[in-house]
């Protein structure tokens, strides 16, 4: 039966159950669900900052184990890596019922998540305590003191010694002094009882003149610089250019010794998406089979398209401005109806079917299953074995035979479906100069056009992926999907056996266009950079965008650094660096540049990531 217990009294092997908006207390591999299919929707923002909700799944064999009855007969065996500090893999083996099972990254709930939209889910805890990644991940806290701090306590030192070596110096004069002289005085002035020689009493008139002298220390110089910094934390509570007129909202110093802090900064380290962007994505401009569809500049009056005149399943906050494109759907163009049943397949996000609410790991992904949606290939439920669309209408589900997950090496995710007809199909969508790569020779013509389309929407700053497939048949099927479950359920290396089966499998594909996602800069961002230039504050952005153009001159004593999708202004500036990925691992110009040149004489760096 279920009992309640302290955090501290959980121990490896005990199943717990999580209730909505509960903290997840270690490491769990989730059993089962209240929701269908033994999926939960969790929230990261303790352990990477990211406020998306993100699914979670059970094995298929573990979903009906809602019971506490049947959890109490579970005995299964989990062999698994040993405690580590990397949230985004999981490796181990479930053996249970004379069967093995892999589990992976998404079937675990990390200590420091917190369930979201599910009413209750049981885990099994495989690390606890010390060994679980959020503690693996703490390390020892630094205390930071300011420049300030700093100096006074050197000073304070200083001092000290300073009185300290004053007393030394009194008291070796007195000790001179009672053996040459004061020894004559002995007959009339005897020293006190505890004093029986000239050394002890040279002892003790040390101590004697600490205490005389004392005042050199200025203890009261703490207290001043206190009411100092008290006083530059009020201003800035009352600083009327730090007011937010729409939250209504003043700025608030929490330390008094932030305004010392903030001037002691000099680089500034940035990510782009989401701190410099609102993360907000709009599908805005795509390129299918050759011909570009989008907004252009004569376009900007021209009203969104209306949808929901021949879609009533439409987003209506959804704005797109090409009638083109939708003739294109509406005509029936292969290509064109291919495009989007890919954007509306290769995904993992999940829906609501009741509302058709969206719920999306990556804002990316949301967009294009969005857009797909209003060009009439709505994306409508999954389960772990199946895909459910309504294509122009018409209710189609897909089988489901694999996902090739997404990640940070691999810059691509494909998913294989089996269509009513028994067709199979890859389908894949990822970073062009990864997936440029792996086309069909017959492909390279329409390549090249597709580039030009891609190098312009990165001119425009706008994030860019390509869409292809490939046609399997059920004999290379039959064959990749042996080596795929082999490489699934390993023990060793499993990580490099898995990237090699989807290597094999993702080959030969054929182009289908490219889409092209807008993320608007947040309001204020190149004011604020300019501002930072003038203190003399040197700003480092990582940004994975293609390199486009990169500074031009728009004025006297001013830079527009425009980096696919940033505008940085530049006051008083002379030089701005951009550096590819390359040029950091390959012996580029970087290595031979000497920093302390780059320190003074450049104001912002772009660090461009490459595939």
């Amino acid at each position: 039966s279920l009992q309640k217990e302290k955090w501290m009294n959980v121990r490896v092997g005990d199943i717990i159950k999580l209730e909505n908006n509960q903290f997840v207390a270690a490491d769990l591999l989730l059993l089962s669900s209240s929701e269908p299919h033994g999926l939960c929707y969790i929230e990261t923002a303790e352990l990477d900052g990211e406020t998306n909700m993100k699914v979670r799944q059970s094995l298929s064999v573990t979903s009906e184990l809602g019971d506490p009855n049947n959890l109490a007969r579970f005995d299964g065996e989990v062999v698994c890596e040993p405690p580590n500090n990397k949230l985004d893999r999981f490796c181990g083996t479930l053996y249970w019922k004379d069967c093995k099972y892999p589990l992976s990254n998404q079937n675990m709930l990390l200590r420091g998540c917190v369930l979201r939209n599910t009413e209750s889910c049981y885990g099994l805890v495989i690390f606890a305590g010390p060994d679980t990644k959020l503690m693996q991940n703490s390390g020892r806290t630094k205390f930071k003191r300011t420049s300030i701090d700093r100096l006074m306590n050197t000073l304070v030192l200083w001092i000290f010694g300073f009185l300290v070596c004053m007393g030394v110096i009194l008291a070796i004069g007195n000790a001179v002094w009672e053996k040459e002289v004061g020894a004559l005085f002995q007959s009339f002035l005897p020293w006190d009882p505890p004093v029986d020689n000239f050394l002890f009493s040279a002892f003790l008139s040390f101590w004697s003149y600490v205490i005389i002298l004392n005042t050199v220390v200025p203890i009261s110089l703490y207290v001043s610089v206190e009411v100092i910094r008290l006083g530059h934390s009020y201003f800035i509570n009352w600083d009327r250019r730090m007011f937010c007129s729409r939250s209504n909202t003043a700025a608030e110093a929490r330390t008094t010794t932030l305004n010392e802090e903030l001037g002691q900064v000099e680089y500034i380290f940035s990510d782009k998406t989401g701190t410099l962007t609102q993360n907000i994505m709009i599908f805005n401009k795509c390129s299918i089979n050759g011909h570009a569809y989008g907004e252009e500049q004569h376009m900007a009056r021209i009203q969104p398209l209306d949808f929901s005149a021949w879609n009533p399943l439409a987003d209506r906050d959804f704005c797109f401005y090409d009638q083109s494109l939708l003739e294109a759907v509406m005509v029936g163009e292969p290509a064109v109806h291919e495009f989007f049943r890919v954007l509306s397949l290769c995904h993992t996000v999940m829906s609501e079917e009741k509302k058709l609410l969206y719920k999306a790991q990556s804002p990316d992904e949301g967009a294009l299953v969005t857009a797909a949606r209003n060009f009439g290939f709505v994306f409508r439920s999954r389960t772990p074995g199946t895909v459910t669309t309504q294509e122009l209408g018409k209710a189609v589900t897909y089988t489901l035979l694999a996902i090739l997950d997404f990640n940070n090496i691999r810059k691509r995710m494909s998913v294989i479906v089996r269509n009513p007809e028994g067709r199979i199909r890859l389908y894949c969508k990822g970073a062009d100069t990864v997936l440029f790569e792996r086309l069909h020779s017959c492909s390279h013509e329409l390549m090249n056009i597709t580039s030009d389309h891609l190098n312009e929407y990165a001119g425009d700053g706008l994030r860019t992926l390509a869409v292809a497939y490939r046609d399997l048949s059920e004999e290379q099927w039959e064959e990749w999907s042996e080596r795929f479950r082999g490489a699934d359920k390993a023990t060793d290396c499993r990580d490099d056996r898995l990237a090699a089966a989807y290597e094999e499998i993702e080959q030969d594909m054929m182009l289908l266009g490219a889409t092209a996602i807008e993320d608007k800069l947040q309001e204020g961002v190149p004011e604020t950079i300019a501002i930072l230039s003038l203190a003399n504050i040197k700003i480092w952005v990582l940004t994975g965008d293609k390199q486009g153009k990169i500074c031009k001159r728009t004025g006297h004593n001013r830079y527009h650094l425009l980096d696919n999708y940033i505008c940085l202004f530049l006051l008083f500036g002379e030089f701005a660096l951009i550096i590819s990925g390359h040029s950091l691992v390959g012996g580029g110009s970087i290595q031979e540049c000497n920093r302390k040149e780059l320190d003074m004489n450049v104001n912002v760096i772009l660090a461009l990531q490459f595939s």
